[in-house]
C-alpha cells in the first residue's frame, strides 16, 4: 500500500517533470523566435538593398539580369531557414522524448516495485492472480519498447528524408 509520504513524493516528482518540460519547450519557442526575428531582418535588409539595386538599374535588361540573381540566392536561404528550423523542432523534440522516456522508465520500475511489494504480501493461494499480473507487466513493457523502437525508426527516416530533400537543393 502506498504511504502519504511516497504519493507525495510522486506528486512532487510529477511536478518537477511538468515544469521541466515546460521551460524544454519554452527554450524552443524562445529559438524559433530568434530564428524567426534574424530570417526578418535579414529579409528587410535584402528587400531594401534589392529595392536600391532595381532603382538604380539603366535598363529593362540590367533590371531583370537583377531578378535572376536573387532567385538562387533566396532558394538557398529559404533552404538554409528549413533546416534551422527542423534542427530546433528536432532538438526540441529529442529533449521531450529523452525527458518522458526517463520518467516513463522511472514509473514503470515503481510500477515493478509495487507489485513485488503486493506480491510479498498476497495471501496463500493466490499465486495464479500473481503471475498473471507480473506477466501482464512484462507483455505491458515489451509493448511499450515496441512502440518506443517504431517512433525512433519513423523519426531516423524522417530525418534522413528531410537530409536528402536539404541536400538536393
Amino acid at each position: 500500500m502506498l504511504t502519504a509520504e511516497q504519493l507525495m513524493a510522486a506528486h512532487k516528482a510529477n511536478i518537477e517533470t511538468l515544469f521541466g518540460l515546460t521551460q524544454k519547450a519554452f527554450e524552443g519557442v524562445e529559438k524559433l523566435v530568434e530564428l524567426n526575428v534574424q530570417a526578418t531582418k535579414a529579409a528587410l535588409a535584402e528587400s531594401a538593398n534589392s529595392a536600391q539595386a532595381a532603382l538604380s538599374a539603366k535598363d529593362a535588361q540590367e533590371l531583370l539580369a537583377l531578378q535572376a540573381g536573387m532567385v538562387q540566392p533566396m532558394a538557398e536561404k529559404t533552404a538554409a531557414y528549413s533546416r534551422h528550423l527542423y534542427d530546433i523542432a528536432s532538438s526540441a523534440g529529442a529533449e521531450l522524448s529523452k525527458t518522458l522516456e526517463n520518467q516513463a522508465a522511472e514509473a514503470q520500475k515503481n510500477l515493478a516495485g509495487l507489485v513485488d511489494s503486493a506480491t510479498q504480501n498476497a495471501p496463500a493461494g493466490s499465486e495464479t492472480a500473481v503471475t498473471m499480473m507480473k506477466s501482464a507487466m512484462t507483455a505491458a513493457s515489451t509493448a511499450y519498447e515496441s512502440v518506443q523502437k517504431a517512433v525512433k525508426q519513423a523519426g531516423d527516416m524522417a530525418e534522413a528524408n528531410f537530409n536528402t530533400a536539404s541536400k538536393k537543393r
